[in-house]
């Protein structure tokens, strides 16, 4: 009970101190955040071992026609976004609103979300882990009833301060259970906006393998489901980061294979839509990721699936 004790002082004591520092740069203008990714950023890829090499390893896969020195600069240039990113969590989460409204300069796309529901459809958001999501999330629940999925984060006593960075103009947070997905439902049919996250690999039976710029990645399936029993639009939604300016939200329109109910297929749309969104600017996706963990070796039971392993 002691150690238990200690333990959940240390990670109250951890999220105190990250909340503060959050605090503080939601302070900061996002110049003077940017110019602080442009330094870290170059830390992490020289001292983080494994940022740089699941970073290096997916580019490897990605962009196989690029030169070493290509996806070198390619894989510099993402951890400093990846570290922006982090950074920037105290304006999205914690600055005055106005002040984050006034950072989005321009919003692309939004008459797909308008004419979807003008006809009664309600609209599901794939978000990828590109450019700040965190302030595609305040856009869309600032403009829209909106809901998505979230899971409380390893530290549980940051879990009130990103569930109340997320919900203050409005959002709607579910769990990832069956409860969750229930609530995305009733949503939809109520001709309301969800989000769901296309890249996030999923659990062993929750997914299936569909290519994600060549390679089998294991691709979530509840997508076609929600399609089937709402007729609900597709979009891709991103913040795209200006350096040190602002952001813009870009809402495309998804792969038409996101509507197929074959699984596969659909995941193959989702995919597809995951790489358009990358293709605005490559560099600010999220490349760390180990978005390839699972390989089908593994799922078929073969004794030696860890040698098609890239991680």
């Amino acid at each position: 009970m002691a150690s238990q004790g200690a333990q959940n002082g240390r990670h109250f004591s951890k999220a105190s101190a990250i909340s503060w520092l959050w605090r503080q740069l939601s302070r900061w203008p996002l110049t003077r955040l940017w110019r602080v990714a442009s330094v870290l950023g170059p830390l992490v890829y020289r001292f983080n071992k494994r940022e740089r090499q699941v970073t290096e390893r997916n580019l490897n896969v990605v962009y196989p026609r690029l030169s070493v020195l290509e996806r070198k600069s390619l894989a510099q240039h993402s951890l400093r976004h990846s570290t922006a990113t982090m950074l920037e969590l105290g304006h999205a989460w914690m600055a005055e609103p106005h002040k984050v409204e006034a950072s989005i300069l321009a919003v692309y796309g939004r008459d797909k979300l308008d004419s979807a529901r003008s006809d009664g459809r309600g609209v599901i958001v794939l978000a990828p882990h590109f450019g700040n999501w965190e302030v595609l999330n305040f856009w869309l629940s600032s403009h829209f009833p909106f809901t998505a999925m979230y899971e409380p984060p390893k530290i549980t006593a940051l879990d009130p301060v990103i569930r109340h960075g997320r919900e203050r103009m409005g959002a709607n947070l579910v769990p990832t259970n069956p409860r969750g997905v229930a609530a995305l439902l009733k949503a939809l049919k109520r001709s309301e906006a969800i989000g769901i996250l296309p890249d996030q690999e999923p659990d062993w039976g929750s997914g299936v393998f569909a290519p994600f710029f060549g390679r089998e990645a294991y691709t979530a399936t509840l997508l076609p489901k929600l399609v089937a029993r709402t007729q609900a639009r597709v979009v891709t939604g991103v913040a795209l980061r200006l350096p040190g300016k602002g952001f813009e939200i870009h809402f495309l329109e998804a792969d038409e294979r996101v509507y197929s109910d074959d699984d596969v297929q659909s995941a193959t749309g989702v995919n597809a839509s995951v790489e358009d969104a990358i293709a605005l600017e490559p560099a600010q996706y999220q490349w760390e990721y180990k978005r390839y963990r699972k390989v089908v070796q593994e799922q078929q039971k073969l004794v030696n699936f860890r040698d098609y392993r890239i991680y």
